[in-house]
C-alpha cells in the first residue's frame, strides 16, 4: 500500500515518472492507489512507457486545497482523483470544468493542462456500469428512489436523468438540502417527474419495482440508523448501495432478508477509478486487474 502523503512531502519530492494521485480527508482508508497502480503494470506489458506511471495518495485537509492544487500542477502530476470532502469544494476553484460535470457541481478526476488543471466526473459512470453489471439493471426507463441530497446523491440523480430514468424520487431528511437539489435538477429533467419526499414519510403513490439508490453516509458504521425503512415501499426492483465497506450494510442486509437484488459500490468504485485512468491516459483500461488488485486486499 502506498504510504499516506501530505502537500508538505512535495518540498523534496524527486519522483521522476508520471504522478498521479488521489487526494481526501482522511486517505488512509483508500484502496484508490493499489487499484490504479495494478492496472498500470498491466497496461505496462503492453505499452512500455507506463512502466513510469505511478499512483499516490495525499491527505489533504479542506483548507489546504486551494493551495495544494497549484502545487501539486507545479510539481508536475499529470491526474488527480478527488474523493471526500473534495469534489465540490474543487468544481468552485478549477477554472475548466467538462461541459459533462457542469450540472452536478463536483469533479472526481482532475486532468493536467499546461494552465491549471480539467475538472470531470466519473462517479455516474461507475454507477451507472455498476448497477447494469451487479444488478442486470439499465437505468433508461427505470423509475429510480434515490436516498440523499448531497454530492453523491447529485452525481446519482444527474446521470439517471441523463439515461431517461422512468422517474426519480428523493429522500432526504433535511427538506432545505432536499429541495435545493430538486431546484437544481428542474432544468436538466426535460420532462422527467422528480419528486422530493421524507425518508420518514413515504408518499402512498411511490412507484414499484423501483430501483432504491443509497448515496448517503448512512451503513459507514454498525450503528448508523437505516437511511429508509425498505418495508414502507412499494417492492424494489433491486436495492444498490455506494458503500463498499462494509461489503453488506445494514440496508442491503434488510433487502437480502426481504429476497431482493442487492449490490454494493465496489464495482461504481472500480469502474469510475477505470474511466479516470482512461482520461489520464487515452489508452484502454484492465478493469480486471483493478478488480483483481481490490480483492485481494
Amino acid at each position: 500500500m502506498e504510504p499516506v502523503l501530505t502537500i508538505a512531502d512535495l518540498d523534496s519530492w524527486s519522483f521522476t515518472g508520471t504522478a498521479l494521485a488521489v487526494l481526501g480527508h482522511p486517505i488512509k482508508h483508500s484502496i484508490s492507489p493499489p487499484m490504479h497502480n495494478a492496472a498500470l503494470a498491466a497496461m505496462a506489458w503492453t505499452h512500455e512507457p507506463f512502466a513510469g506511471w505511478r499512483y499516490f495518495r495525499f491527505d489533504v485537509p479542506p483548507a489546504e486545497l486551494p493551495s495544494a492544487l497549484p502545487r501539486l500542477h507545479a510539481a508536475g502530476f499529470h491526474g488527480l482523483n478527488l474523493t471526500v470532502p473534495h469534489k465540490v469544494l474543487a468544481f468552485g476553484i478549477i477554472e475548466n470544468v467538462d461541459a459533462t460535470a457542469q450540472p452536478i457541481g463536483a469533479v472526481n478526476t482532475l486532468k493536467r493542462t499546461p494552465t491549471g488543471w480539467q475538472g470531470f466526473n466519473t462517479d455516474g459512470y461507475g454507477l451507472a456500469t455498476a448497477i447494469a453489471e451487479d444488478l442486470g439493471i439499465d437505468l433508461a426507463g427505470t423509475p429510480i428512489i434515490l436516498l440523499g441530497a448531497g454530492g453523491a446523491a447529485r452525481g446519482a440523480a444527474v446521470e439517471c436523468l441523463a439515461h431517461h430514468c422512468a422517474s426519480l424520487h428523493i429522500a432526504n431528511r433535511t427538506e432545505s438540502n432536499r429541495n435545493a437539489l430538486l431546484a437544481d435538477l428542474a432544468p436538466i429533467a426535460h420532462g422527467i417527474p422528480v419528486i422530493g419526499f421524507a425518508p420518514s414519510a413515504p408518499p402512498s403513490d411511490l412507484p414499484a419495482n423501483a430501483l432504491v439508490i443509497n448515496a448517503t453516509s448512512a451503513g459507514l458504521k454498525p450503528e448508523d440508523p437505516l437511511p429508509i425503512d425498505l418495508a414502507r415501499l412499494p417492492r424494489p426492483r433491486g436495492v444498490f448501495d455506494m458503500i463498499y465497506n462494509p461489503a453488506v450494510t445494514q440496508l442491503l442486509a434488510v433487502a437480502q432478508s426481504h429476497r431482493l437484488p442487492t449490490a454494493n459500490g465496489l464495482s461504481m468504485l472500480i469502474h469510475q477509478g477505470a474511466r479516470s485512468l482512461a482520461i489520464w491516459s487515452g489508452a484502454t483500461v484492465p478493469v480486471a486487474a483493478m478488480r483483481t488488485a481490490v480483492a485481494a486486499i
